[in-house]
């Protein structure tokens, strides 16, 4: 079993475009995102890990976080340097939410993509998932 998210964006084409410059995600399939198909379904690749781009539809209920007002979740995505991927991303366009820093055990950053999703990027300081604490542990 795996949990793959899918992002609905506006302007899909320029955001699969930033996904590649800023986290080097691979396109591995792609429906759409022609002039004669402006609307796009995209599914990239960062490392082994997998997510979708789609270009929001209303009409079925799948919206974007410009069309929301924000975004309703937040992507983690692990990286062996969280400061040079949210500099790479800030060059590509990313607005940083707050800076890299020592927190909950991990090293984490969180930027926002310029279509309102965040991300938060980071690294664990600890072997993870740490062992089971609190109640019921």
């Amino acid at each position: 079993m795996s949990i793959v998210p899918e992002l609905a964006v506006r302007r899909g084409r320029e955001a699969i475009a930033f996904y590649e410059e800023a986290f080097g995600a691979v396109e591995v399939y792609r429906v759409g995102g022609t002039d004669e198909n402006p609307d796009v379904v995209s599914q990239l690749m960062v490392g082994d890990a997998s997510f979708w781009v789609s270009d929001e539809a209303p009409a079925s209920a799948n919206f974007s976080p410009e069309s929301l007002g924000g975004s309703t979740t937040r992507i983690l995505l692990v990286v062996d340097d969280p400061a040079a991927v949210v500099e790479r991303a800030k060059q590509a366009g990313a607005v940083e939410v707050y800076p890299v820093s020592e927190q909950h055990r991990w090293l984490l950053g969180r930027i926002e993509d310029p279509y309102g999703h965040h991300w938060e990027i980071g690294k664990p300081l600890v072997p993870w998932p740490p062992a089971a604490t609190g109640p019921g542990a």
